[in-house]
């Protein structure tokens, strides 16, 4: 019978780095399971000794992860195109749980008026050539 969870999965669940449904399958399994909690804990020691895999630095580090700025601009939709459907796959296929709070936060002090946006339209519509480098 094949484990019910990887070891990513687990180590996963140690950094809270799983989406909510997956941390409630692996919490409940736990409960369930002695071996489970013995093979967790094995992982958790490995890793307290300093045993480090590229993929556990990489989670570890969130170095897939949008920057602050970067949710900003993809909540208020001005996100280059294939960025934001990276981080839109990162946010509701990966369902990181860091990028999400983040971007709640980020939600909340955001006006989502239409006012706002008509505003935010012009003002990136009328600023857009002044940016650019004259020749």
């Amino acid at each position: 019978m094949p484990a019910p969870f990887t070891d990513q999965q687990l180590l996963g669940y140690l950094d809270e780095a799983l989406a909510v449904e997956e941390m409630a399958k692996v919490e409940q399994a736990l409960r369930g399971s002695e071996a489970l909690r013995g093979r967790l804990a094995g992982l958790a020691a490995r890793r307290d000794q300093g045993v480090h895999s590229v993929g556990d630095i990489w989670r570890r580090g969130r170095l897939s992860c949008p920057s602050r700025e970067e949710l900003g601009t993809f909540l208020v939709g001005t996100l280059e195109r294939t960025r934001a459907e990276y981080v839109d796959f990162h946010l509701r296929t990966v369902g990181c749980r860091y990028c999400l709070a983040n971007l709640a936060d980020l939600g909340t002090h955001a006006p989502t008026d239409a006012g706002t946006q008509r505003r935010r339209s012009r003002f990136f519509e009328s600023s857009a050539g002044k940016l650019r480098r004259s020749e």
